[in-house]
């Protein structure tokens, strides 16, 4: 099994278990069309998507951070066990100094949410800023069929329960030790965080959201996706992207929905993950 907790400098980084999230083999899509889907359906077989959700939390010299906030209780009792992990961590809600969001969707959102009121009453929320435009912009959300337009209203919620507190970060350095790098394709600002050790020859940790859902499948077949992505083919491109960028960086990597860190390599067409 792969590890759950790891240290990149002086920093701390344990993947705290949000739940399963469960769905139907139908999700999955391919950017090769409807044969290529299809096989990749059969290649799974006759049982449902199990994916991880992962809450990444993060102490070290910022004080005590999160990389996504989880589901809270709004999706039922096999997802929200974050909350109860943190606290199994001596971490209080009030602890929190900051939130870092990979994107708006429900499940690492949600968590921020305590009925309509802030649930970290201390901490800031910062949001890539592409992100947040997008799920805050009428017009946009008008272009969105109805099933995906949940994130338009998971954006108004954070942004009314944390006011001033909610900060929009552009890619690129967000403070020492930690980059947001842009991930767009699952959503069109979805951004991923690259915790560096501050020095040399140390490997870094990149928390690469929704990037990848489904570790073995996806890396061997980058092109394999999920119907939840808003852009199937330039999720593809980022997936594929960033896993070459993984391996040719050394960097170690950790994600929403796997199962733990891990290491990655080119394998034929696509790449191999091993635990780090």
């Amino acid at each position: 099994m792969a590890s759950r907790d790891i240290d990149i400098g002086d920093t701390r980084v344990v993947l705290l278990s949000d739940g399963i999230f469960e769905t139907g083999r139908d999700a999955l899509i391919h950017t090769g069309g409807d044969a290529a889907r299809a096989a990749a359906q059969a290649a799974w077989g006759d049982r449902p998507l199990r994916m991880d959700v992962n809450v990444a939390l993060l102490r070290g010299p910022r004080g005590i951070e999160l990389v996504d906030a989880g589901t809270g209780p709004s999706w039922g009792p096999s997802l929200g066990l974050a909350r109860t992990a943190l606290a199994a961590q001596g971490v209080a809600p009030e602890a929190v100094d900051r939130v870092y969001l990979t994107h708006l969707h429900g499940d690492h959102a949600l968590g921020l949410l305590d009925g309509e009121a802030a649930y970290f009453p201390r901490a800031e929320v910062m949001v890539p800023a592409a992100d947040l435009a997008f799920f805050s912009d009428p017009a946009e959300r008008a272009r969105v069929a109805a099933p995906r337009q949940g994130a338009f209203d998971v954006a108004r919620r954070v942004a009314t329960a944390y006011g001033t507190r909610l900060v929009a970060l552009p890619f690129g350095p967000v403070t020492a030790g930690l980059d947001l790098l842009p991930l767009p394709g699952h959503t069109p600002g979805q951004g991923g965080y690259l915790v560096t050790p501050g020095r040399p020859g140390a490997a870094a940790l990149l928390l690469l959201a929704d990037a990848l859902h489904l570790a073995d499948l996806q890396a061997g077949d980058p092109e394999v996706g999920l119907i939840f992505d808003l852009d199937p083919a330039r999720a593809a491109q980022t997936r594929r992207a960033i896993l070459d960028r993984v391996t040719a960086e050394g960097w170690v990597m950790g994600g929403a929905h796997l199962p733990g860190f891990a290491r990655v390599a080119p394998d034929g067409r696509g790449f191999r993950l091993s635990p780090a």
